[in-house]
Order: structure tokens, then C-alpha cells, then sequence
């Protein structure tokens, strides 16, 4: 079983309104494979690269598409409190399921939505920066001045400003760790107004340009073509369902 420490990414699953053309356009491009979903828990599906587990995805009809991130967490019911402290909303939870962990879902005060963890039996991720699986996210929002705070108090995290103007950039790391564990992008002119606050999941691909041409042939979009940094290439792309998410890769460090 793998170890998160307190405040690191060890989770993500997409809500989805159609399972199995999901499961068609992550298998194809990503290489996962998926086991069966449990009815009682409305047909939750594990996703697994290599037989490893690295997400899920979730029927769910009635809604739009969307990647969700979940944070690890200790102590559910504390982070709960001070979610609530810190200007943010918990929408969901804190709800126990079965032995696997207790999870809540929550909004920031921004309005991106994310989700947190206690392991129980199952901690999270057992492979992660590998290709085809998660990578890193990042925190879009349009009040950084409310968002900065709220993470740093909520999951303790170290910031370090990296750019501001246009592109205002900022790195969170945990107390003491080598590695940032994720990032607040602070949503420019260049972000269509429509898209809301958001918390973007990165996938780890072997060939980001050949990743972002599967995309397209498989019926996704692209909204930010395949550029250079200095922790890999990567692209902002949309399934054909409309989820956004991004890849990067090859992966220079993936911490």
C-alpha cells in the first residue's frame, strides 16, 4: 500500500454521463483497463494501468463531464472544520464507504471543487508520473487572493510564487518535502470567460504530440496545442465528452 502524506494528490476519478465510451477512450489512450463496478455503489469503476490502480470513473447522467481531484487527509472530520474556517464549503460528506476510506467533496472559495481522502483498506494511487498515469494538478481560478490562503491554511502548504502578470503561477510543496505537490494558475484573458474555476488533472504520456493527435482522431478537443517546460511537453485537451484534463511527457521529474 502506498503512503500520502497529508495534503498530497492521492486520488482522481472523472464523472462521467457515458460509462462505456469512457472506458473506450481512456482504454485506447491511455492503455487502462477497468474492472467491474460495484452496483452498490453505483457502478464505481476502478481503473488500472499495468494492474495497477490509477482512477476511476463514474456513471454519472446528469451531469457534465469533469475530472475530480482528491486530497489525502488524516482526519476527515477536522479538515472538514477547517475547510469551513478557511472560506471554503464542503458539499458533500464526510461519508464513510464501507472499509475503503471516508471521503467529503468540497468547494474552495473560488469555486473549484475538490475532493479529500481518508484511507481506510485503499489509499489511493498504487502507480503515479508513470505514462498513463496521474501527474500533477493544478488549481484554476479567478481570485487568487481568497485561493493563496485558503489552500495554505486548509492543507498547510508552502507557496512560491513562480510568475504573476498574465501568467500568474504559483507552486504549493508540503512542509520540508524536495517537490512541489501541486499548483494555482490564476485564470488570464486567454481562458475563455465561460470556464469556471476548476481543478486540472495532468496525465503522464510517454509522446504528448502523439497523445494529443489520439485525442483528435478519437473525436476529443485540444485548447492549448503542445508546448515546452521545464517539467516536460504538454497540452490541454477534452475527451469526447467534453472533460477536461492535460498530459505531459515525456516527464522530466515527476517528483
Amino acid at each position: 500500500m502506498t503512503s500520502f502524506d497529508a495534503g498530497a494528490p492521492c486520488w482522481v476519478d472523472l464523472a462521467v454521463p457515458d460509462l462505456e465510451a469512457a472506458k473506450r477512450f481512456y482504454g485506447e489512450l491511455f492503455g487502462w483497463t477497468f474492472e467491474a463496478g460495484s452496483e452498490e455503489f453505483g457502478h464505481y469503476t476502478p481503473a488500472l494501468k499495468d494492474g495497477k490502480d490509477v482512477a476511476a470513473l463514474v456513471p454519472a447522467p446528469d451531469a457534465p463531464a469533469a475530472w475530480n481531484l482528491y486530497l489525502s487527509t488524516p482526519d476527515v472530520e477536522a479538515l472538514a472544520v477547517r475547510i469551513g474556517e478557511a472560506g471554503g464549503k464542503v458539499t458533500a460528506g464526510p461519508l464513510p464507504i464501507a472499509d475503503a476510506g471516508t471521503v467529503l467533496v468540497a468547494t474552495d472559495p473560488g469555486g473549484a471543487a475538490f475532493g479529500a481522502w481518508q484511507a481506510g483498506a485503499r489509499d489511493g494511487f498504487a502507480l503515479k508520473g508513470a505514462p498513463g498515469s496521474f501527474f500533477w494538478p493544478e488549481i484554476y481560478t479567478r481570485d487568487k487572493g481568497a485561493v493563496d490562503p485558503f489552500y495554505e491554511q486548509v492543507f498547510g502548504y508552502e507557496g512560491q510564487q513562480v510568475s504573476e502578470g498574465e501568467f500568474d503561477f504559483r507552486l504549493w510543496s508540503l512542509p520540508g518535502a524536495p517537490y512541489p505537490v501541486a499548483a494555482r494558475l490564476q485564470m488570464g484573458s486567454y481562458i475563455p470567460a465561460e470556464v469556471p474555476a476548476h481543478a486540472l488533472v495532468y496525465f503522464s504520456v510517454e509522446d504528448t504530440d502523439a497523445t494529443v493527435a489520439k485525442v483528435r482522431e478519437m473525436g476529443g478537443d485540444v485548447s492549448r496545442e503542445p508546448s515546452d517546460s521545464p517539467f516536460g511537453r504538454s497540452a490541454l485537451v477534452s475527451d469526447d465528452q467534453g472533460a477536461r484534463f492535460a498530459v505531459m511527457g515525456p516527464v522530466k521529474d515527476a517528483g
